[in-house]
């Protein structure tokens, strides 16, 4: 390695201070609980000890985790406590090998068999399989497996949304969507200092704890996390859900470097997501969920966040034939209208002013673009995507 590419290398890495210290050890402490489903009990699980315990069980299968990592909004909460994004998913990552699809059932059974650990006393763990351990607390289970991304990942379930997940890594291009979510916490030092120092932490007696921006600079990173700035590198590369996280962003305050800037991530990431997402009842799952996941607690900015996004598909989308982008922008409003139905914010309305754009053989000066819908439920044999007034974007 030459200088110049030591000191690139150098640039991505930062110790941690004594504060930021106690916060991750806080986070680890924390008990978070893991609902089951139907009748099974929920677990109390601490980040700490579920890692431990994985990490064991896997090295007493002959799996070699080369280090342990704290991803994602969790990190930069532990950089930066006043965001203004606060944290929801314990995003924890484990550098292993996944050679062949051995390795990963063995990772998949391997965490299952850990969740017995986490029963509470009483419960009878003699007949309980691994597929049923599946079933009742894992929310999400995914595999990887492809020339460049090595990957899966196991996401147990929270009803508020602060699910743990563990990604198990042997290769992944692509680590982060924006600089400010770019942050990775490497965990070996605390976690040993757990096991070996019988004297508490203090500010002048802690572990050294290191962070790294996967942005490249930490320090630049740390910059737009304090100045709530939205950048990245290489926007063509990020997935289809970067699109709903820049508009999350956006709802949160924060705001591209500059007007170029922006342009050009929001034509990448509409692209991106029209391709990932390409059915419409995909888009529609996606979008549930999202919202589901990521505002809890903040039901409230849900409207924000669709109104955002209905504004950057109608603005930069330039990948979809027409009837497709009315059909996208008609779901984001759909959904819109629906969330403020929820919270009561329309609760009597009746008619309901609905704008859209017409046809470019419309000359008449005299011709309206507006007019009066009466609001009615579509009947429930129709999906929400075929209702008369699904093109349309309500107004507050």
């Amino acid at each position: 390695m030459s200088r110049g590419d030591a000191s690139d290398h150098g640039r991505r890495f930062c110790v941690l201070s004594w504060d930021q210290v106690r916060r991750l050890d806080s986070i680890l402490g924390e008990a978070v609980p893991i609902h089951g489903r139907g009748n099974f009990p929920t677990l109390s699980v601490r980040p700490r000890q579920i890692v431990q315990v994985v990490r064991e069980r896997l090295e007493e299968r002959g799996v070699c985790v080369k280090d342990v990592r704290l991803n994602g909004s969790a990190a930069s909460h532990v950089l930066h406590q006043d965001t203004g994004l606060g944290y929801k998913d314990l995003d924890l990552i484990f550098g292993v090998s996944l050679k062949d699809d051995q390795a990963f059932r063995l990772v998949k059974d391997v965490v299952l068999d850990c969740l017995l650990d986490f029963l509470p006393p009483g419960v009878s763990k003699d007949r309980i399989s691994a597929l049923t351990l599946k079933e009742a607390y894992v929310q999400k289970l995914v595999k990887v497996c492809n020339d460049m991304d090595r990957w899966s990942l196991i996401s147990l379930s929270n009803n508020t949304g602060k699910n743990v997940e563990l990604k198990f890594v042997d290769s992944l291009r692509r680590q982060f969507e924006f600089s400010v979510d770019s942050f990775q916490i490497c965990l070996d030092s605390l976690l040993l200092f757990d096991r070996c120092s019988e004297t508490p932490m203090s500010e002048s007696f802690h572990p050294t704890v290191v962070g790294e921006s996967v942005y490249g600079d930490f320090n630049e990173a740390m910059q737009h996390l304090c100045q709530r700035t939205i950048a990245t590198r290489n926007p063509e590369e990020i997935r289809g859900g970067g699109l709903l996280k820049y508009c999350h962003l956006l709802v949160r305050g924060f705001r591209p470097s500059s007007e170029a800037d922006m342009k050009q991530m929001q034509r990448y990431m509409c692209s991106r997501f029209f391709i990932d997402f390409p059915d419409i009842g995909e888009q529609q799952r996606k979008l549930k969920a999202y919202l589901q996941n990521h505002f809890a607690g903040m039901e409230h900015k849900r409207y924000e966040c669709l109104m955002t996004l209905h504004h950057v598909v109608n603005e930069s989308t330039v990948c979809l034939m027409g009837h497709e982008r009315r059909q996208a922008l008609g779901l984001i409003s759909m959904l819109a209208l629906k969330v403020l139905s929820e919270q009561n914010a329309i609760p009597t309305v009746t008619n309901v002013t609905c704008y859209y754009q017409p046809a470019p053989y419309v000359q008449d000066i005299n011709f309206s673009n507006y007019y009066i819908a009466h609001v009615q439920p579509p009947p429930p044999a129709l999906s929400p995507c075929a209702s008369s007034y699904q093109t349309w974007m309500p107004c507050s």
